[in-house]
């Protein structure tokens, strides 16, 4: 989170975590340098669109890494870089808070837990949820809410006091309070019978923010604006004690949510309940305090030595991208693929993440270098969510042209359709089409590389003393290729038609290839396909490569043709 200073991050970050920056990158001092001053500034666009403009435009765990990897270059390359990101708020709106706001240390892991947990004697070991929105600080004097403060740089921080009065969650009035209160906790979005586990963060503490960049709050938003303290600076030394006045004062939640943890099991069973369980916002982790702490007048604006956060796997993440390659596939669909340093997220390590469309790809301009935030969608698939930001020295992409593939393009092996050949070949003999058995990718490549295969039915005029003269084939395949080819050309017209790759309104047509190959658009149109699949159709049985295959299989006898 970007409370967290460098020197922390860097002290509680396992080797694991700089998976891809474990080697420091060959650059020359001068590239080192631009590539750090692109980081520190995008960092500090970052800071600027939190703490001023109201809204994340990328994750905490997204930030934490970006922030980890700027503290390992700096590290690599003794090269002057720019200043830390400081805060970055309004300079005319600044207000000193009545207590400095810590932030909080990382733990990455159960071991650091455990180690955490020890070095602290295991014992007044308390946990909370770590509630995922706006952190606030409350001061009240004689029962009344005198000012309420964001949390800016940890000392300084926007006065919110007129903005919070409208805000329904906070108390205007304490009773049985001291004199003097100094609360602090989060402002978070209200989310009845929220399950972290199976909705995610859900934006919620950028509407948070969000509704706090405005000048004004209407009745509405104020009402979706909840508030959970998690701890009160100046009270009693003790939690025990601290929890019965904040029951007293009315943060029921605040007690409920503050459990005892005599163990590393107490902390992972509390820890997967707030997961999988309902609470009434959303949470990104667990924080764990030692119950007697310092008192709130000598805290300072950096990570305490006896609270820190145990956060739950990131649900996006950070990483280099290596590579951009190209997928062409059967119907002429270029997709960019990017090789990516590997990256952790949940159960899966993503290595590749395709970009599903060329022209997204190209909008995005990712490159080589590049960072780029990527998150699985449906829980399994991952995606680019976001360009984090793009390598100083850009890097050339040697693209495929879309323009020169479509679902008429590449019927044979030749320089440039290598790849819509091979998806050709899977297709035709695949389940969607001849369904041949035992012969799949490996054969048709090795049928390719040995100069047999040019055109899409080369395979079935392969006599066996070829076959068993293809490297690599083995006499296994040889057997199971000369059998397919038998078999196919039992097949029905339809399979046919559909290995070939027709439209799909082509086949349970009971009619031959003649009949079909003499339909125009109006003929199609006629027989009820859309203008879009007529135009397919006949572009389809017209076409030179499709009348030639035809006419093969008519040499060879197959039904229909």
């Amino acid at each position: 989170m970007r409370r967290a200073c460098l020197l922390s991050l860097l002290l509680l970050l396992p080797a694991a975590g700089f998976a891809h920056a474990a080697a420091c990158p060959d650059w020359s001092p001068e590239r080192a340098r631009r590539e750090l001053a692109v980081l520190q500034e995008q960092l500090a666009g970052w800071n600027h669109a939190y703490r001023v403009d109201g809204h994340s435009p990328v994750s905490d765990a997204v930030y934490d890494q970006a922030e980890q990897l700027l503290a390992a270059w700096s590290q690599c390359f003794p090269v002057p870089a720019p200043a830390p990101p400081g805060d970055t708020g309004a300079t005319g709106d600044r207000t000193r808070s009545p207590v400095a706001q810590t932030g909080l240390a990382k733990l990455q892991d159960v071991a650091a837990v455990e180690a955490w947990m020890r070095a602290h004697g295991d014992r007044d070991l308390w946990v909370q949820p770590k509630a995922d929105g706006v952190a606030v600080t409350l001061l009240y004097e004689h029962g009344r809410l005198r000012q309420a403060v964001s949390r800016g740089d940890g000392l300084q921080g926007s006065d919110w006091t007129a903005l919070v009065r409208s805000i329904p969650a906070i108390p205007m009035q304490l009773p049985k309070a001291p004199a003097r209160v100094v609360l602090q906790g989060e402002l978070v979005w209200r989310l009845p019978g929220h399950v972290q586990a199976d909705r995610g963060g859900v934006n919620a503490r950028s509407a948070v923010a969000g509704a706090l960049a405005r000048a004004t709050l209407d009745a509405a938003t104020a009402a979706r604006i909840g508030l959970f303290v998690w701890d009160w600076p100046d009270g009693p030394p003790g939690m025990a004690a601290r929890l019965a006045g904040l029951a007293a004062m009315g943060f029921a939640d605040s007690v409920a949510l503050t459990q005892p943890a005599a163990s590393l099991d107490d902390v992972k069973r509390w820890r997967e309940r707030w997961y999988r369980h309902a609470l009434s916002f959303a949470t990104d982790g667990t924080v764990l305090r030692q119950g007697h702490r310092p008192a709130g007048d000598s805290w300072q604006a950096r990570p305490p030595g006896w609270a820190a956060a145990w956060k739950y796997p990131a649900a996006s993440a950070l990483t280099e991208v290596r590579a951009v390659d190209f997928t062409i596939g059967r119907s002429g669909r270029v997709t960019p693929v990017l090789e990516l340093a590997p990256v952790q997220l949940g159960d899966h390590r993503v290595r590749w993440v395709s970009m599903n469309s060329f022209r997204r790809w190209q909008s995005l301009d990712i490159r080589p270098g590049d960072h780029v935030e990527v998150a699985l969608a449906g829980l399994t698939i991952p995606r680019v969510q976001s360009v984090a930001w793009r390598a100083a020295q850009r890097v050339a992409v040697d693209a495929p042209d879309p323009a020169r593939y479509g679902p008429l393009s590449c019927w044979q092996s030749t320089p440039g359709c290598e790849q819509q050949f091979q998806a050709r070949l899977a297709w035709l003999g695949g389940n969607q089409g001849l369904r041949l058995r035992g012969v799949g990718a490996g054969t048709w490549q090795a049928l390719v590389d040995a100069g047999l295969l040019h055109g899409l039915l080369d395979w079935m005029t392969l006599t066996p003393a070829q076959l068993a003269a293809v490297p690599g084939l083995g006499a296994q395949r040889s057997v199971e290729l000369a059998r397919a080819s038998a078999d196919a050309r039992g097949r029905s017209f339809d399979d046919w038609l559909r290995a070939l790759g027709a439209p799909r309104a082509a086949t349970n047509s009971g009619q031959d290839w003649a009949t079909l190959a003499a339909l125009d658009e109006d003929g199609w149109r006629a027989r009820g396909a859309g203008a879009a699949r007529a135009r397919q159709l006949a572009a389809f049985f017209a076409h030179p490569e499709a009348q030639a295959l035809a006419d093969r299989l008519r040499a060879a006898g197959v039904q229909g043709f």
